[in-house]
């Protein structure tokens, strides 16, 4: 199977953090969300990958170095300018073959049976499979009986679902979006629902987990709810040096290489790598950014 992973956007809605670090590459748990998303795929019979990439975009071809990290094929397409995720779907078209392909954003989280919704849509016959369930407050899509998408609104209205960001496409939706320039894959969803030329299909996914890392906010979540199915609190990464006097409460995130000195306390926040942290700091219900210091005149460096 092959898929193709949306990373081209500038994580307007994450900033600061994505100010000098492309969205895709945001650790979650010391482990950047792209690389996350690669493994998820793998698991469930990804064996190509294409990912488009515009914001910072040298970083994440230098993460991805042409998937030898993580033992496949990875293409990156650079664009420019931005796309859209219709417009990067078609500047992709090279890359797919004569069978369905996936398409999912850098910015989720999930376990949902990927290989089920693949089945699925191949024995639907559809043009196009989104994988929808309830999860308020995004529910905007509408389906009849027969699990077929009749309106995307544009805001969330009562007896709908959401969207999971997870679409199985067959080749022939790529003749639907147009040739060039940027355009919206839910605008062409749209266009095909009102015109009645093809069916958009809906895969209705119960029992998972799913976490949009769309704000600071639920990116901070995502850290706390993948410690908790680890059944962890703490997580240090590689060649961290604290003191053993530093105290960790709640659930506290370090990255790697970082250097916490003596009787600091650090509770509900998250360190990326390379951070110092200085004597007697306390750290409550924050994020570090990578290769700051922490002291009582640099506090502007927590976000």
């Amino acid at each position: 199977m092959k898929a193709m992973i949306l990373a081209a956007g500038l994580g307007t809605r994450l900033r600061p953090l994505t100010t000098n670090k492309p969205k895709a590459l945001i650790p979650v748990i010391n482990r950047p969300i792209i690389g996350r998303t690669i493994d998820y795929l793998k698991t469930h019979g990804v064996t190509r990958i294409v990912v488009n990439a515009h914001h910072h975009f040298q970083q994440i071809l230098d993460y991805l170095n042409g998937g030898r990290p993580f033992g496949m094929d990875i293409e990156v397409l650079v664009e420019p300018e931005i796309l859209g995720t219709g417009g990067g779907i078609k500047n992709a078209s090279d890359f797919w073959g004569d069978e369905p392909f996936i398409v999912i954003n850098s910015d989720i989280l999930t376990d949902i049976d990927l290989g089920n919704v693949y089945e699925y849509h191949k024995k639907s016959g559809c043009i196009a499979t989104l994988a929808l369930h309830d999860y308020e407050p995004f529910n905007q899509i509408r389906i009849d009986n027969n699990q077929k998408i009749i309106d995307i609104a544009p805001n969330k209205a009562p007896g709908r679902l959401a969207f999971t960001c997870i679409h199985i496409m067959d080749p022939d939706l790529l003749s639907y979006i147009p040739g060039s320039g940027y355009s919206d894959i839910i605008d062409c969803y749209r266009r095909l629902i009102r015109s009645n030329k093809t069916i958009i299909n809906a895969y209705l996914a119960k029992g998972h987990y799913w976490r949009d890392i769309g704000n600071v906010d639920s990116y901070i979540r995502a850290n706390k709810e993948i410690l908790d199915l680890d059944k962890e609190s703490f997580s240090v990464g590689a060649e961290s040096k604290m003191d053993s006097s530093v105290k960790f409460e709640g659930w506290v995130v370090v990255g790697e290489n970082t250097y916490i000195e003596k009787d600091v306390e650090i509770s509900r926040s998250i360190l990326w790598d390379n951070v110092r942290v200085n004597k007697g700091i306390k750290i409550t219900d924050s994020i570090v950014t990578s290769s700051s210091e922490v002291d009582n005149d640099l506090i502007e460096e927590i976000y």
